[in-house]
């Protein structure tokens, strides 16, 4: 889908807290796409950020009105140096703006970042309930890498974690 608003990507700072865990917050309350069972304080806007060091992290903002629509953020798969070329991709983009290009524009800025970084796999983490974000990783050529089977259990409902990876090579 093709961007229908202009946009801008602002490094994600301290600045941002509210409105990042706000966003995360709606996705933990309704469905599977942020796996805690229950709200989070703005406290854990710190793991984000110590996540995310030395790695592109953003907001979304939309020009005109300056609001956040959403945040993304490259991190570590993993810690030991074996792993450098690879990393894990997060996005989150608020209910309201979903379907208007954000999630694509935020992926292509992110491999962008990663390509310069060195990066050459990049790595989704997704609940087996949220067919959303596993038909959009597919559609943007991710392919299912993996699968842990059942072992989340959110609200009582059992599910799968389904890694999908992209090579950017």
């Amino acid at each position: 889908m093709k961007l229908t608003m202009k946009t801008k990507f602002e490094t994600m700072s301290g600045n941002h807290c509210a409105d990042v865990m706000a966003i995360f917050n709606y996705y933990v309350e309704h469905g599977f796409s942020a796996y805690p069972e229950s709200s989070l304080p703005d406290r854990f806007f710190n793991k984000f950020l110590e996540m995310t060091a030395g790695y592109p992290a953003y907001v979304i903002k939309i020009e005109d009105d300056h609001e956040i629509a959403g945040f993304c953020f490259l991190r570590p798969y993993n810690p030991f140096s074996t792993f450098d070329k690879t990393a894990e991709i997060t996005y989150f983009i608020k209910q309201n703006y979903t379907g208007k290009g954000l999630g694509k524009a935020a992926l292509d800025k992110l491999e962008i970042e990663a390509r310069n970084k060195g990066i050459q796999h990049l790595l989704a983490s997704i609940s087996s309930k949220n067919e959303q974000s596993l038909a959009f990783h597919k559609k943007n050529g991710f392919y299912e890498c993996g699968k842990f089977r059942n072992i989340g259990e959110k609200k009582g409902v059992t599910f799968d974690i389904v890694w999908m990876q992209k090579d950017l090579v």
